[in-house]
């Protein structure tokens, strides 16, 4: 942490952008996205990996929609992917029957030595959400700033491994409320978990 505290924004941006490079050729090289494709899924890549805001966090974003989703043709295609060597674990939450109307799976990737998360929602096509965290993402790629995405980035290097904040906390807080250090984005997080849940586009 004390290494990110002494960076400038060039080596904050710098650091960013190589790990994004090493996010995007595992998702090349891990053929995840082209099992969802080869199933007639349209995949779209969202979250930071979108926006250029990707950080230290081993995860990958990734929205896939088709029609007439089923948990049997969900879990038809996450046994594909099952069969890639290098899929250590998939976990599945069913949300077919809510307004959310999508299955998200959770599939554990090992490169190397490091364990990767792709984080995968199977969403209805044409239903409320199709294309919402997409709109979300450009929409906060449109307005963010130099500064502001160099604070995002430095709060991302900077929380320990033991937190789990989520990507949009960090969005909203810098974004919307200006927020500009460690200990005020602990004490904003807190805050908002009290209200209840809603999708924050700027």
């Amino acid at each position: 942490m004390s290494d990110i505290i002494k960076m400038n924004q060039q080596e904050i941006f710098d650091l960013s952008f190589a790990n994004q490079k090493k996010a995007k050729s595992i998702l090349k090289k891990s053929g995840i996205a082209n099992v969802w494709e080869q199933n007639g899924c349209r995949v779209n890549l969202i979250g930071s990996l979108r926006m250029g805001l990707f950080a230290n966090h081993r995860d990958i974003d990734l929205h896939v929609y088709s029609k007439g989703i089923t948990e049997e043709s969900s879990f038809a295609i996450a046994a594909q992917i099952a069969k890639i060597p290098e899929v250590t674990e998939i976990k599945c939450i069913n949300g077919l029957h809510t307004e959310e109307h999508c299955v998200a799976w959770h599939i554990f990737y090992k490169h190397e030595k490091e364990i990767w998360q792709f984080d995968v929602i199977h969403i209805e096509e044409g239903s409320e959400y199709d294309g919402y965290f997409e709109r979300m993402a450009d929409r906060i790629t449109e307005v963010l700033t130099p500064v502001q995405k160099e604070m995002i980035l430095r709060l991302k290097f900077e929380t320990p491994t033991d937190k789990d904040y989520h990507g949009v906390e960090y969005y909203e807080a810098v974004i919307a409320d200006g927020i500009s250090n460690m200990k005020d984005f602990e004490e904003w997080v807190s805050e908002h978990r009290k209200k209840p849940m809603y999708y924050w586009i700027p």
